[in-house]
């Protein structure tokens, strides 16, 4: 990160342009004690310090947290449906797979298969 920083002013400085770049590390959340102390070639804003420097705004990290609790909240249940039909599909396909017809898993087939020399299964 810190490259990118010093190349992008690097070019600017090159071509002659009168633009001061000031780097900034954002961070969504949490707290810096001195968020506008320099560390170094750039600054670290966290949280209050950071969405308020983005948008003006010192109240706007709670403006922000109910929409996206909202939309947290669909994605995640969205991603659980998905995700307990790839679990269902991977059982299935396990089962179908590498169960013997007494109900007791296959070892030589999964012991070939992991490491064996060619895949014969």
């Amino acid at each position: 990160m810190r490259d990118y920083f010093n190349n992008a002013r690097k070019t600017l400085k090159s071509q002659n342009s009168r633009v001061n770049i000031i780097a900034v590390n954002g961070c969504c959340y949490g707290k810096d004690g001195k968020p506008y102390k320099s560390k170094g070639d750039y600054y670290k804003l966290c949280g209050q310090a950071f969405w308020e420097f983005i948008s003006n705004d010192d109240a706007f990290y709670l403006t922000i947290i109910e929409p996206l609790g909202y939309k947290a909240k669909e994605k995640n249940e969205a991603f659980i449906s998905e995700y307990a039909k790839v679990i269902n599909k991977f059982s299935r396909e396990f089962l179908n797979t590498y169960f013997l017809e007494d109900g007791s898993i296959d070892w030589i087939k999964i012991v070939k298969l992991n490491s064996g020399n060619k895949l014969k299964i």
